[in-house]
């Protein structure tokens, strides 16, 4: 588990959505995430959607939908599982 647990609620992040390849070696850290962040992430915030999409062959990315429908979104290609907590913790900071 990470040394400390996202929090999302409190800032304007309405939505967060986590696309990644099953198999590709490029979401390993996003898969790492999964299995290891996402209950505890989703228990601690259990107001906010947040949204796992699997799809072979594309590249991994994190959505971020806020107020008035603006989105943002990083790609997390080949980044490791501190790298994809870093970028969630980005964008649940981003204005």
């Amino acid at each position: 588990m990470s040394s400390q647990t996202i929090r999302l609620a409190g800032t304007a992040l309405r939505e967060l959505r986590v696309h990644f390849c099953q198999l590709s070696p490029a979401s390993a850290g996003v898969r790492d995430f999964i299995a290891n962040d996402y209950v505890p992430m989703k228990k601690a915030n259990p107001d906010v959607p947040i949204l796992i999409r699997e799809a072979s062959g594309i590249v991994p990315r994190i959505w971020a939908r806020y107020e008035h429908g603006v989105e943002k979104n990083v790609e997390v290609l080949d980044y490791s599982r501190e790298k994809v907590t870093d970028a969630i913790r980005q964008l649940a900071n981003a204005k």
